[in-house]
């Protein structure tokens, strides 16, 4: 095709190619030197849609492999969760050792040498084998969105001096060339000024946080719950749900500084937020803002504590404690006047709305209410907050917005928890993984997940679904250590489109433990081989997943390269 036409009908909307629709958020950024094919096209071995941790994963595989790389990013940060979304990582008990893939075993030993290199660390946290910045509960490693950031991009910056690598930083995917069965190129906005570009490769990856490729490339997908019928799952509802998605939160930072007064000018919507009440099924406990949930593992009330210097809350979990990214006291006197952490809790989830194939109005206007509800809790925790000693209000809280790089302190972009989903050519069902209908299927209770013979890589996670936008509560309950398979990577139809995010071939309820960060990097990490993998050999994906010599020889690659493909037993 003439690329020139392919710019002139994206511009018109004709001949079958589809604009996105979602909102990119306008920040500054720049753009990577890298060969320009001609007038604004740039090419490359792969291109990679979307620049958190499964589409940097996928990028580093592929370049270790000797594939050129375009990586396309619609905010100013790389990162995805960990560092735009104001997410630490959530991982599981065995992370030190094994469980995840050697390169991002790697990134976090990277994250830990950051602080012990530039930061005035004591000496009793520098002695710490396995140092914890913040020691959040929540992870072996709580640690700044900006460190992740400095470590991922020192990983690429080798193969930007060598110009295997192209970063399009503030570029959102907004349209498809697409003929028969493959993808031929793809259009990417610069928000701030509204440039093109048009993307041109063998090989494309939606590493996107909503799967914004599949519309685009008219790949077949699934959103929401699916029915019992469809999937046999335990907790499946009876009737699908394709609207019904998992809260979407805006995080942000918070430090506490005694004596201070930080209290924000009142949230304009903090009269809805300080006085509504979930309509959860089952019921919630009370009201959002308040220091109570529900647990999600039995949904009966559960009481929280709340103390921003740290301190214990007697048999409550101290939300601040739960995600707190700085301790001060692992760093020399003075250095850090209060402690730092991510509010990612259950009273900032947002389920008035669905992100997935909304309108920009739509999305901007539930992105704006999100935040609405962030300040709002952060209004209540300042002013009236119960307190130890019978008073109201943390008045020294202060919003960090340096932490999260943006002027209103809230996050760069919402921490998305699920995704469209690839109709793939296997999916991943609750009988695999969730213990308790594996322990049906087998008649015996298991210690591991069902073993796929195409694992291309493991993870483990607890099935965590947080309320959703039908208003269901939480659905939480155990997982067994689970692998990979190949095939839930691969696109029933569409030959040359991977996913590498939450977009595989799950369920809606599967997705609740395939979706953490560990996993999107193992995934990603996967497709980034794949494709050097089948650049290789001259075969499509699915060839390599359907020929046995070929699988074979596929898993022996990737477990030469630190991608560990079962649990030990």
């Amino acid at each position: 095709m003439n690329r020139r036409h392919f710019i002139e009908r994206l511009s018109l909307g004709s001949g079958g190619l589809m604009a996105s629709s979602a909102l990119a958020f306008p920040l500054s950024g720049q753009a990577a030197s890298f060969s320009k094919a001609s007038g604004q096209e740039y090419t490359a071995d792969v291109v990679i849609a979307g620049g958190g941790l499964g589409g940097c994963a996928a990028a580093l595989a592929a370049l270790r492999n000797q594939q050129t790389v375009i990586l396309t990013e619609e905010t100013d940060w790389i990162g995805g969760q960990v560092t735009q979304q104001g997410v630490p990582p959530d991982e599981h008990d065995w992370i030190e050792t094994h469980g995840a893939t050697r390169l991002y075993r790697e990134f976090r030993t990277s994250v830990r040498r950051y602080y012990q290199q530039f930061y005035p660390l004591t000496e009793a946290a520098k002695s710490r084998t396995y140092f914890n910045p913040g020691d959040g509960t929540v992870s072996k490693i709580c640690h700044e969105p900006k460190v992740a950031l400095a470590v991922l991009e020192q990983m690429l910056n080798p193969y930007l001096s060598s110009r295997q690598l192209r970063i399009l930083l503030n570029y959102k995917v907004t349209a498809a060339d697409v003929k028969g069965d493959e993808v031929k190129a793809l259009k990417a906005t610069h928000r701030p000024t509204g440039t093109t570009v048009v993307l041109t490769a063998p090989y494309f990856v939606d590493a996107t946080e909503l799967g914004d490729l599949l519309p685009l490339t008219r790949t077949e997908f699934v959103t929401g719950a699916e029915s019992r019928k469809e999937t046999n799952e335990l907790h499946a509802p009876e009737k699908a749900e394709p609207n019904n998605v998992q809260a979407f939160t805006m995080c942000m930072a918070l430090d506490y500084i005694p004596g201070s007064n930080f209290v924000i000018d009142k949230p304009k919507e903090y009269s809805f937020w300080s006085n509504y009440t979930p309509k959860f099924t089952p019921a919630w406990s009370g009201k959002l803002l308040d220091l109570s949930y529900s647990n999600p593992k039995t949904l009966v009330p559960k009481a929280l504590g709340f103390h921003p210097e740290g301190i214990a809350t007697g048999d409550k979990l101290n939300l601040w404690n739960y995600r707190r990214i700085i301790n001060k006291a692992n760093f020399k006197a003075g250095f850090f006047p209060g402690d730092i952490t991510l509010v990612n809790w259950p009273q900032n989830d947002y389920t008035l709305g669905n992100l997935i194939g909304a309108s920009e109005k739509d999305f901007t206007h539930h992105v704006n209410r999100a935040k609405q509800l962030s300040l709002s809790l952060l209004y209540w925790l300042q002013t009236e907050a119960p307190r130890p000693d019978g008073g109201a209000g943390w008045a020294g809280l202060r919003l960090r917005e340096d932490i999260m790089g943006t002027e209103d302190g809230l996050a760069k972009y919402p921490y998305i928890r699920e995704s469209r989903r690839i109709k793939a050519a296997f999916t991943i069902r609750e009988e695999h993984v969730g213990a308790e209908q594996r322990a049906q299927v087998t008649g015996k209770k298991e210690t591991l997940a069902a073993p796929f013979k195409d694992s291309v890589g493991v993870g483990y996670y607890h099935i965590d679904l947080h309320p959703s936008t039908a208003q269901n509560n939480y659905i939480d309950f155990g997982s067994l250590p689970f692998q990979i398979p190949l095939g839930a990577l691969i696109p029933q139809r569409v030959r040359n489109l991977l996913p590498a995010n939450k977009n595989i071939g799950t369920t809606h309820i599967t997705n609740g433990c395939y979706r953490l960060h560990p996993v999107e990097w193992s995934i990603g990490e996967a497709v980034g081989m794949l494709v050097a993998f089948a650049r290789q050999k001259q075969v499509i994906p699915r060839t390599v997943y359907e020929k046995s010599s070929l699988l074979e020889e596929f898993q022996k690659t990737v477990r030469s390269q630190g991608i560990e493909t079962q649990w030990p037993a």
